[in-house]
């Protein structure tokens, strides 16, 4: 299997797809990943999950990343895994996420504290699912929570629209989880040309964020290279 955290860390966004009419979800899913949106999640929560997950593996193929969301019991996680599922995604941590890493698919765990980030960690989470985000501050609680992890991979998740995706990114998330402000109704049977519109904004957002991380380290190297003559002047 290929690595979650690379096409995590490459694709900047994850898109969660929950709704009432099954058909429609599917839609959904193969729309967002015709538009750009290759990093899926079906939660468990909306009607006939299993059912959607089944669909949309067996039309992607076996190397696409298809996510099941909503996972809280082990069982969950088994009967994601048996439905298609290569990513497990929780709103917090508990026998889903112990099941997910048993059975060895990577997990986007779902945390909220510095205590929650440690036991994720210790769990063996792949990366860390802030959630709900906007309801603890949004950008700045993702920027006090890296103060005493700036290694961690986080994700926030909860009210994430294209303006604070782009905050959140700049503030060194890796990716951010979107539902609503980027799914709108298209998985209850609503208009796909309106999905395809809000996906493009997202993946603007996305690949954006993805260059300037890539201009910093060249930025860094650039200054280095030119304090170096002067300081060995002044010496």
């Amino acid at each position: 299997m290929r690595d979650f955290s690379t096409a995590l860390r490459t694709r900047r966004l994850v898109a969660i797809v929950r709704g009432t009419d099954p058909d429609a979800s599917f839609r959904t899913v193969m729309t967002l990943v015709e538009s750009g949106v290759p990093l899926v999640e079906v939660s468990l929560s909306g009607a006939d999950a299993l059912g959607v997950l089944r669909r949309a593996r067996a039309e992607l193929g076996p190397d696409a990343w298809l996510g099941a969301g909503t996972v809280l019991t082990a069982d969950d996680a088994r009967r994601a895994a048996d439905a298609g599922a290569n990513l497990i995604v929780t709103p917090g941590l508990g026998a889903g996420v112990d099941e997910a890493v048993r059975i060895g698919l990577p997990v986007l765990g779902g945390v909220l504290t510095p205590t929650d980030v440690i036991a994720a960690e210790a769990a063996g989470v792949t990366a860390l699912k802030i959630f709900p985000a906007s309801a603890m501050g949004g950008p700045a609680y993702l920027k006090a929570l890296r103060a005493p992890f700036p290694g961690t991979a986080f994700v926030p998740v909860g009210g994430v629209d294209a303006v604070a995706a782009a905050e959140y990114l700049a503030l060194g998330a890796v990716a951010v989880g979107v539902g609503s402000p980027l799914i709108g109704d298209a998985a209850d049977g609503g208009d796909l040309n309106a999905l395809r519109t809000r996906a493009a904004e997202f993946v603007r957002v996305a690949e954006t964020a993805g260059r300037a991380e890539t201009a910093a380290p060249a930025q860094a190297v650039d200054l280095a290279e030119t304090a170096a003559p002067a300081q060995a002047v002044r010496r």
